[in-house]
């Protein structure tokens, strides 16, 4: 690389619903979504909802009055967990955040301004959808949205 070509911005770090601008990444971020048919609060309030598809507790999710409350209620192993979702979860995930990106302009606009740059939960418990305490995390969100990203600049 040349010195004249313009090089990449580092990584971009993203956690809380409250953060400017990049606060939209979160599955808390107030960005509602219709998909099967329904208006859903927040990608969280479908992605937790989706693990129980089928029963009451799905519906119950999906009127929790916050994201955070909408988590809390999915993570409750009290409510019996459909038997496939580690097989589904990523596609659920991969769904909805197409969708709210398709839904938003303003954020998908945010998103693509992003570039090729990388994109990383800073969730210091998750290390599945987030980087975890120690950066050893599977950042499964930041490189769907990555992907989410090259979906929009590419559409079929």
């Amino acid at each position: 690389m040349s010195d004249q070509e313009p090089q990449e911005a580092g990584p971009i770090y993203f956690y809380s619903s409250r953060e400017t601008p990049y606060g939209c990444f979160s599955n808390f971020s107030p960005h509602g979504v219709e998909l099967d048919g329904v208006w859903w609060p927040t990608s969280e309030h479908y992605f937790q909802a989706q693990k129980f598809v089928g029963t009451p507790s799905a519906e119950e999710i999906r009127h929790a009055p916050s994201p955070k409350l909408a988590a809390e209620m999915g993570r409750d192993r009290k409510r019996p967990l459909r038997s496939d979702w580690e097989q589904v979860k990523d596609e659920v995930m991969r769904r909805v955040v197409l969708q709210k990106f398709k839904t938003h302009s303003d954020i998908r606009a945010i998103l693509l301004a992003t570039g090729e740059r990388l994109l990383i939960e800073n969730a210091p418990h998750d290390y599945y959808w987030g980087c975890g305490s120690n950066g050893s995390g599977l950042n499964k969100l930041g490189k769907l949205l990555m992907e989410v990203r090259t979906a929009l600049h590419h559409p079929l």
